[in-house]
């Protein structure tokens, strides 16, 4: 074999065939990226910013706002001012029609409350019914804080033999083995 054969990699067997294989995967590859770019960038294409559906642009500001304190049912973590939910476009013209019908701002949060309940408010008023949605987190933190806290004074009551000797200590059972024994 010479040395010329033992550096191009001809002399093994399959070989070939081998580099073939990892060239088509290259390409496949490097076709599943270009193809991802250019979805990625058709999309982006298309997008555009919503236009408001009214030319009135202080009627658009009052459906902003007020869609800003009304929660989206479909997501329930969105107003429906960020949503593009269904229920939240409709939501939108829902408040737009009645304000362009004189409603105030408080006559369509108190329609909307009477309808949907206090959920579809995005702050809930603090009363008797939304008290948990209110103090539920807090008194969860402090339980658990509690919990942690309890655990942590046992374990420091108990004994040290009671806890398993870390490997890296010295001690009589450093550096041992540990037999096999019957597990339960």
């Amino acid at each position: 074999m010479t040395a010329l054969s033992r550096c191009s990699g001809n002399s093994m067997p399959g070989a070939e065939g081998m580099s073939m294989r990892t060239l088509a995967h290259a390409r496949a590859v490097a076709l599943r990226i270009v193809l991802g770019l250019v979805l990625a960038a058709s999309a982006s294409l298309g997008a555009k910013e919503a236009a408001p559906v009214s030319a009135d642009p202080v009627l658009e500001a009052r459906v902003a706002r007020i869609a800003a304190e009304l929660r989206c049912l479909v997501c329930q973590n969105q107003t429906i001012a960020d949503s593009n939910a269904e229920l939240a476009v409709d939501l939108r013209q829902q408040v737009r029609e009645m304000l362009q019908r004189g409603d105030s701002e408080a006559q369509i949060l108190a329609y909307m409350t009477q309808r949907y309940g206090d959920f579809v408010l995005y702050r809930p008023p603090l009363k008797s019914t939304t008290a948990l949605l209110w103090f539920g987190p807090g008194v969860l933190l402090v339980g658990g804080v509690a919990v942690l806290l309890i655990v942590l004074r046992r374990r420091n009551r108990m004994d040290a033999d009671r806890f398993e000797a870390d490997p890296d200590e010295d001690g009589p059972t450093a550096g041992a083995e540990r037999e096999p024994g019957p597990t339960a």
